[in-house]
């Protein structure tokens, strides 16, 4: 009979415990430890019972969110779901305001503080910090500190987007901009050759990539620059810190350019980059004598849907669009050097991406990630992870917010941010776009780049300086 009941109880364990996903399984790992410091800007101040009662009637609706994770004697994790006391996960610090000279200041040094503490794993893994403190953009700030085992950032902007209601009505669930999809040619001839030519380079074009990712793997390091972290598996302090930028100002430039909000953004990290090493390094660095081998880890979202509908009934069952870490990487070698045409900066990057789109690196390395796991192990996976992050500079990702003013839990937002912070690289770039806004987040480590403001300023600068040279071809294009 015990041995029955003991039989009864295993199974029941069994099935309500869920392993991680290969990526979330990853997160959980010492050495690849990795937190998501969300921030949100209010209009109003917070009421933290109000914040309560929503992420009660929303986010504890997902599993993970009412799960904390557990080893088990065969060294895989999985989701335990344990009972949640939600006023327990919503913190409101104890600070005397009156004393706060710079609330600006305050606010990145405190979320940088939340990045860097250590999160308890005997419990869900997230938690939510009421600050009603008003700032140059808020008039209070909530931030959130989620462990990346619980999804990516398309699961958290859907989680966001679930969430939150526009301020126009409150009713509705937010919109995000739509993507565009060119109409083809009618003629079936010409459609099969494009048709053969494209599959032509895709094969080719992934070749390459997986070629250059295995010798990154190998021996391929990034050139010693000031933005390169040194080898170890040290996980050091980071300094979070965001800027916000005009929308219009980089649809203009995309228009202008005929190219995608991406492109813009990455052109302008590289201007802004070889901005920063120029006035950094004492040698050749970033004036084009001397060679830069500098690249990026993009993230790459996965999911074959990714219309607001589906971002928004992601927290539901049965929706088509994946929750969880459904991300593969590219590595994106960064054009950094000095350039008397900013322009050339967005040609170089919309040049690089056009091929990354069409390659299918991402997805055989997230294949490739989930079955080395399953036969060699976490610790084999672990090890090719730390060497492609060991061997790049930075890691580069951005994500599409909501394109109107909403509302989470009956607070209108004024901005989000959102940033990783862990990983052995010293620089992490995020852009997340709000309304007519896009929000530059750095999570820095500041015994690399001691100046991430100087860091901040050059991206924003690069930005302005390749605004005025698209203004200047626009109006060129107008005359001719």
């Amino acid at each position: 009979m015990k041995l029955g009941k003991d039989t009864a109880r295993e199974e029941q364990e069994t099935t309500a415990m869920e392993p991680l996903s290969p990526v979330s399984q990853l997160f959980v790992l010492p050495g690849l430890y990795c937190v998501i410091v969300l921030t949100l800007g209010f209009e109003t101040r917070c009421n933290r019972s109000a914040i309560v009662e929503g992420i009660q009637n929303t986010w504890i609706k997902l599993p993970r969110f009412s799960s904390k994770v557990e080893m088990k004697k065969n060294g895989k994790a999985v989701w335990v779901p344990v009972t949640v006391r939600v006023e327990d996960h919503v913190i409101v610090p104890d600070l005397d305001y009156s004393n706060i000279e710079n609330p600006d200041q305050f606010i990145e040094d405190y979320a940088s503080n939340i990045a860097n503490a250590q999160m308890d794993m005997s419990k869900p893994l997230w938690e939510f910090h009421v600050l009603n403190i008003q700032t140059s953009n808020a008039k209070s700030v909530g931030i959130g500190k989620l462990h990346h085992s619980l999804g990516d950032g398309m699961s958290l902007m859907s989680l966001l987007l679930a969430s939150s209601r526009k301020v126009s009505d409150p009713k509705a669930p937010p919109t995000t901009t739509a993507t565009k999809k060119h109409a083809g040619s009618n003629a079936k001839g010409w459609w099969c050759i494009r048709k053969f030519w494209l599959m032509i380079k895709i094969i080719f074009t992934t070749l390459m990539e997986l070629f250059k990712f295995w010798l990154t793997i190998c021996f391929m390091r990034d050139t010693k620059t000031p933005l390169m972290s040194e080898p170890g598996d040290i996980i050091r302090p980071r300094k979070c810190i965001h800027r916000i930028i005009s929308l219009d100002d980089v649809k203009m430039i995309k228009n202008t350019m005929e190219m995608k909000v991406n492109d813009v953004l990455l052109g302008m990290t590289q201007a802004g980059l070889s901005r920063y090493l120029s006035k950094k390094s004492d040698n050749d660095m970033a004036t084009g004598k001397e060679n830069i081998r500098l690249r990026g880890t993009v993230a790459v979202n996965l999911r074959p849907d990714t219309k607001i509908e589906d971002l928004t009934n992601m927290v539901e069952k049965g929706s088509k669009c994946r929750w969880g870490n459904f991300v593969g990487i590219v590595v994106f070698p960064l054009w950094v050097r000095s350039e008397d045409d900013p322009l050339e900066y967005v040609r170089k990057a919309k040049s690089t991406m056009d091929m990354k789109r069409i390659s299918m690196e991402a997805l055989i390395l997230y294949g490739l990630v989930k079955y080395t796991m399953k036969i060699f192990g976490e610790k084999a996976v672990e090890n090719i992870v730390k060497r492609v992050f060991g061997h790049t500079t930075l890691t580069f990702s951005s994500v599409m917010g909501p394109k109107e003013k909403v509302s989470l839990f009956g607070h209108p937002m004024s901005y989000v941010t959102a940033t990783a912070s862990g990983g052995p690289q010293a620089l992490i770039i995020h852009f997340v776009s709000y309304v007519d806004k896009i929000i530059i987040n750095l999570a820095v480590d500041t015994t690399v780049i001691p100046d991430p403001h100087q860091l901040c300023d050059d991206l924003v600068e690069s930005l302005d300086i390749i605004k005025l040279a698209a203004l200047e071809k626009g109006v060129h294009k107008m005359e001719v």
